[in-house]
């Protein structure tokens, strides 16, 4: 079987699904996918236009349908789908309606097995009551905590005759390796979808399954915990806030100088209003790259200035952030070296060495904790947990990614009302 490319349209809106399912026709994409956020969001009428739109391309209809399979099947048959795809979690007799129904009005059953933990006895089952397709699939939030397809693939090649497909985070780096080991159908999404030039990308995808070679994708790649520092670099306080709902930014907590962005692991100071010597002693502990949060409790009488700034810089820290106050803003402000504090002031205190190094904080109505990642721009400051940064990395460059393409749309004629639908997703009272 020659593999296939499947565009999978995990959108929400109808207008953006046919616009992006047409570039990347263009592109060479096989197989159309209503996703199944795009299903829930405009009903069996997407399926009738999808269908209407691109009648001679297979129609995959992603219902994750887990009971009521013969009504489900028929429902997404009647509206034009092809392909109607089924949670493998279901019940035997789910199946089997399904395929029943799916027999009766001329649609095929792929079995997705998210969710399945013994994917091979699965499998196994699954082909005795004669489905059509297997899929392997890694969902988004998967994704998001570093899960791959590729990672139970091969033992499922080796276990079926029927034809696979893999789904979960695919681009044209790691399309080629799921096709060496055995993927038949290649379910791509958000690296078409959120493409700045979708025809390109997918023209680029096409070509990598062809050639069975990686190509170097043209957005933003997925980070193990090795390269963490490297993904928070690339995205912005306001994209991290967004990939942990909303949450992580402290509270006026703002820069003192323009342009910069801060990523580092915190080293954390507590310290009283005025006592300096707790966060110049942090200096000194910290090692470089290392962001020193000091919580000061929004203390007014300065614990920082020139000489530390200087103290800091010359050790190669990345950064400094005080829940508290800064002096010599005159002289810090010519220094390439980014500070974020919540007051200014000329009045300093003194040494007095009252306070820790390395316990949990508060700064900014955030809690720190050293180790936690530290990024700070010109919209303020975030801390993201360390036990989640990887995901949370993942979900922001996500978001930025998202994005990107919206503002592509924007300046190809759009407007952010029209391209997102406001109307549609306000609330409707009374």
């Amino acid at each position: 079987m020659k593999p296939i490319l499947q565009l999978a349209l995990d959108l929400l809106n109808a207008d953006r699904a046919l616009g992006i399912a047409e570039a990347s026709i263009k592109g060479g994409a096989d197989w159309i996918e209503a996703g199944t956020p795009l299903i829930k969001s405009e009903g069996m009428e997407i399926i009738r236009k999808l269908k209407q739109t691109f009648p001679e391309k297979t129609l995959v209809v992603d219902m994750k349908t887990m009971d009521t399979g013969a009504l489900e099947t028929e429902m997404a048959a009647k509206a034009g789908a092809d392909i109607i795809c089924i949670l493998a979690v279901s019940d035997d007799s789910t199946i089997v309606a399904a395929l029943k129904s799916g027999r009766k009005y001329g649609s095929k059953i792929m079995v997705d097995l998210i969710g399945i933990k013994d994917k091979v006895k699965r499998a196994k089952e699954l082909e005795k009551l004669g489905i059509d397709y297997l899929c392997m699939h890694v969902g988004i939030d998967e994704q998001m905590i570093g899960k791959k397809p590729i990672d139970a693939l091969s033992s499922l090649v080796n276990t079926t005759d029927i034809p696979i497909a893999v789904a979960g985070g695919l681009n044209s780096e790691t399309v080629a390796d799921v096709i060496k080991a055995g993927a038949n159908i290649i379910i791509v999404g958000g690296a078409i979808t959120k493409a700045k030039d979708i025809t390109k990308a997918t023209k680029q995808i096409k070509k990598a399954i062809s050639e069975k070679q990686s190509i170097a994708t043209t957005l933003y790649k997925k980070y193990d915990k090795t390269k963490l520092k490297e993904a928070l670099s690339l995205v912005s306080t306001p994209n991290i806030s967004d990939g942990m709902h909303k949450k992580g930014a402290m509270q006026n907590i703002r820069p003192i100088k323009l342009g910069f962005h801060m990523v580092g692991r915190a080293l954390t100071v507590q310290t009283l209003d005025g006592d300096w010597a707790k966060p110049i002693e942090a200096i000194d502990k910290a090692d470089k790259d290392t962001v020193i949060v000091v919580d000061v409790n929004g203390g007014k009488t300065a614990i920082w200035g020139e000489l530390a700034t200087w103290s800091a810089k010359i050790k190669g820290l990345a950064g400094v952030v005080i829940d508290g106050t800064v002096r010599d803003l005159d002289d810090i402000i010519k220094m390439d070296f980014p500070i974020f504090c919540r007051y200014i002031s000329s009045n300093a205190g003194e040494p007095k060495g009252f306070g820790e190094i390395g316990a949990e904080i508060t700064c900014g109505n955030q809690t720190v904790q050293t180790g936690d990642w530290i990024i700070g721009d010109d919209s303020g400051v975030v801390v993201v947990p360390q036990e989640t940064a990887q995901e949370i990395a993942n979900r922001a460059l996500d978001v930025k990614e998202h994005e990107d393409r919206i503002r592509e749309e924007i300046k190809s004629g759009g407007s952010l009302g029209n391209v997102l639908k406001l109307k549609k997703w306000e609330k409707k009272v009374g």
